[in-house]
């Protein structure tokens, strides 16, 4: 057989091998475990198998020289090492190059075929180990075959027990084995690169469609698995995915169900199919292709293939997210796939829901708890004033103890989160009743409220501890006292209110106390203030706070904004919380 011959031979087989590697590789297990990103055990296991039986194909589709085989052996074992890493390399070039030793141990050149078999697989191991994903590349592959299978004509004619039928042989079988082993790995590579970058394409537009869906369920699903809820993400997901019904259950009830099948899978009955109770009970997604399987009691249902995956919280499943498929629109495994990233990022929705409420209630128990702590503050205060009235006027201290008992009923009902702002003015008219009778006219209180703001809602207690903080802290201790102005107005959707006092002021260090987020020490100036700030923060965010500009003898400005709508920016739920 002359050289020529041997190329065409092995061009022609070599073209089997490729096509029959190239529909090999279509086939989903094959995609699914020897192209998934992760490594694992199982994956480097099966790609020594892959590749090492390749490379046994390759002895068997070389053709018989001199005892010998001229062989496609090569372009297996070092795709396998480029593609899998130095122990698939390796792995699939020992089982090669054993199978060549133990098929032929009389032949002259069996043991240097095998050695190079091996080497070979290791090498393109060790280089794709070095390079990483850069070594999976035609420009790698094509001039490390040309190398090794150099090596291997000169390991043949080393090695060989006969030298002179080894030279013969190698006359013949250099050129072919050389040219097309280099061509055939080349070329393997770049189909295992196709199908690599096939699944990222595809894995790509699955991420695409995940984040477009969740970007417009996610609203709804902060409300967790309601009726509602459901309804909208199933309706989102029908509009975006090409399947034939989507459905949203609970643990027993159907919460939605949209496109065909929707005539007798009815919303707020019972779950019906065998298979979604399954999944319920057993927290497993299912890829299913008949309509036996899925078990729905409905003759004449159009629906033969699901996908189906558990909704859970906190490991418990709570509900299940289903695709349907039918003959005019059929599911696939890329489907399957859809529908498991889709039932994890709304499992971690529904889990962000009950920990977003939880963090509500804590806050509003945050809130009602630094009421409390202005409640006995004002209280204390009031009762020192009443008392000092008990020895001179009695008339005049029971009429306080009435304004202050109408004030605290008021105070107490912890059932509101905001009140009308006419209504804190109220209570703060209260409590200048009070102070007014005890410093007489050493205080005087001047109010510029716009009209149009009077209906606005605030949260309750929010400015009667700046007015008390200014009559206290600010004019209470000049000798000939002071004023207080107190302004509401509104402004680009929000309400804007100051609290103006012309009397002591404060200095830097308290100043700072006050805004920090710290507890003051050696003082109370400024708990009512800080308060305050604290609650501004807790209801409505870190963009909302108190800005204060005072100095020592220049009196004091507190002012801030709240927005007119609340519920637009609060994250207070409306259950009310007992002290």
């Amino acid at each position: 057989m002359h050289t020529q011959e041997i190329i065409v031979t092995l061009a022609e087989r070599f073209g089997l091998l490729v096509g029959g590697a190239f529909l090999l590789l279509t086939f989903a297990p094959v995609k699914r475990i020897g192209f998934s990103p992760m490594q694992t055990r199982q994956k480097t296991l099966f790609l020594i198998i892959f590749f090492g039986v390749f490379g046994i194909i390759g002895t068997y589709t070389g053709n018989l020289v001199f005892q010998s085989v001229a062989n496609l052996r090569a372009m297996a074992v070092v795709t396998g090492g480029l593609f899998g890493g130095p122990v698939v390399g390796l792995g699939a070039g020992l089982i090669a190059g054993a199978h060549r030793v133990l098929t032929d141990l009389n032949g002259f050149s069996a043991w240097p075929c095998g050695i190079s078999t091996a080497l070979e697989g290791l090498v393109a191991g060790l280089i794709s180990y070095k390079m990483g994903n850069r070594a999976l590349n035609w420009m790698v592959a094509a001039p490390l075959t040309f190398a090794g299978e150099t090596i291997h004509m000169v390991l043949v004619l080393t090695l060989s027990r006969n030298y002179i039928d080894a030279v013969e042989l190698v006359k013949l079988i250099a050129a072919p084995m050389i040219i097309i082993n280099t061509l055939g790995s080349a070329l393997f590579v770049e189909i295992i690169n196709m199908f690599i970058q096939d699944r990222d394409r595809r894995e790509s537009l699955h991420a695409q469609q995940i984040l477009d869906i969740a970007n417009h369920t996610v609203s709804y699903l902060r409300s967790g698995l309601t009726l509602e809820s459901a309804q909208a993400t199933a309706e989102i997901i029908h509009k975006r995915v090409g399947v034939a019904a989507v459905a949203v259950t609970d643990t027993r009830t159907v919460l939605a169900h949209v496109g065909e099948g929707s005539d007798h899978h009815l919303v707020s009955h019972d779950v019906r199919t065998r298979a979604t109770k399954e999944v319920l009970r057993t927290g497993e997604a299912v890829f299913i292709t008949s309509a036996s399987r899925i078990g729905c009691d409905h003759q004449g249902c159009p629906l033969d293939s699901a996908t189906i995956v558990p909704l859970k919280k906190n490991s418990t499943v709570v509900g299940s997210l289903k695709f349907y498929g039918s003959e005019y629109a059929p599911l696939n495994r890329t489907m399957f796939e859809l529908t498991k990233g889709l039932g994890n990022l709304f499992s971690t929705q529904l889990e962000l829901e009950d920990i977003q409420v939880k963090e509500q209630l804590l806050a509003r128990a945050e809130i009602r708890r630094l009421q409390t702590q202005i409640n006995p503050h004002f209280l204390f205060n009031s009762l020192n004033t009443i008392a000092s009235f008990c020895r001179t006027n009695a008339e005049k201290a029971r009429e306080l103890l009435l304004d202050l008992s109408l004030y605290m009923r008021k105070n107490l009902d912890s059932s509101q989160n905001f009140v009308p702002l006419q209504h804190e003015l109220e209570q703060i008219n209260s409590y200048l009743a009070i102070e007014q009778a005890r410093f007489g006219d050493r205080i005087k209180v001047s109010m510029d409220i716009d009209s149009s703001c009077r209906d606005v809602p605030i949260p309750p207690l929010l400015i009667q501890p700046l007015v008390e903080n200014s009559i206290r802290h600010g004019i209470s201790g000049l000798e000939g006292g002071g004023c207080v102005e107190l302004s509401a107005s509104r402004n680009n959707g929000h309400l804007s209110i100051s609290v103006v006092d012309d009397g002591v002021g404060m200095d830097k260090k308290t100043l700072h106390n006050i805004l920090s987020r710290h507890h003051m020490e050696g003082t109370r100036q400024g708990i009512g203030v800080k308060n305050c700030a604290n609650r501004l923060e807790q209801i409505y965010g870190p963009g909302y706070s108190l800005h204060i500009i005072s100095e020592p003898g220049q009196g004091t400005n507190i002012s801030f904004q709240i927005p007119t709508h609340p519920e637009n920016h609060s994250q207070i739920p409306n259950t009310a919380i007992s002290d």
